[in-house]
């Protein structure tokens, strides 16, 4: 069954419902996702809050709901203390938005991410260097291959980085509308797509994901 970490509601700039969105997962076989909606400090405890109140409703579907957020263009310098805010506010997952090609992220996102004992995921995090590769191995902060395709075009780097320092990789979507959930299936081939065998992506796809929402449930 699918878990998929990464995903937007309409509290920031997705299309659905926070259990619009945990509906249509629990239709396609999802076993769990996060709702994890752009975030800084101007919204952090308002999506926090609404976000726990759907994943509670989301539990009537048998689905596991991470209330999370995504931490968004916060300054590197500040990466620590939001996420921080975040944890103690009762989000379950804290997501960074990492520095992708396709948007003005400040340089230093990736680096202040990887050191941060609050931070699960860094997405999309582009052209990351070796040094943060091996820091989030040694942090145990996993780096993320997206099937968004405005972010996905370093896929490739972000998985070869990742398998020389054994970093832990996760497959999410990043979803902001139905139609960006995908498949198991369709999982794997992404996984795959940026270089990493069958069996290497049904642990991305698979096994990591389920030790993290153990984890942190």
């Amino acid at each position: 069954m699918r878990i998929d970490l990464h995903m937007h509601t309409f509290l920031s700039d997705g299309e659905l419902l926070p259990i619009e969105l945990a509906r249509r997962a629990a239709v396609m076989n999802h076993e769990a996702i996060a709702f994890t909606d752009h975030a800084s400090l101007s919204n952090l405890e308002d999506i926090i809050s609404k976000c726990t109140k759907d994943a509670i409703l989301a539990e009537e579907y048998g689905l596991k709901v991470l209330p999370g957020v995504e931490i968004t263009h916060v300054p590197p310098s500040k990466i620590s203390e939001v996420s921080e805010k975040a944890k103690k506010m009762g989000a379950k997952i804290v997501v960074i938005h990492g520095e992708t090609i396709s948007e003005p992220v400040a340089p230093g996102t990736n680096h202040a991410s990887v050191v941060c004992e609050y931070v699960d995921i860094l997405a999309h995090p582009g052209f990351i260097t070796e040094d943060d590769a091996k820091l989030a191995a040694d942090n145990g902060i996993a780096l993320e291959i997206t099937s968004r395709p405005s972010h996905a075009l370093t896929n490739g780097h972000v998985a070869a980085v990742a398998k020389k320092y054994g970093a832990n990789m996760v497959v999410d979507t990043d979803t902001h509308s139905p139609k960006d959930l995908i498949t198991e299936e369709r999982a794997i081939q992404i996984a795959m797509g940026a270089g990493l065998s069958n069996s290497e992506a049904e642990k991305c796809v698979y096994d990591i994901p389920k030790s993290l929402v153990r984890k942190l449930i």
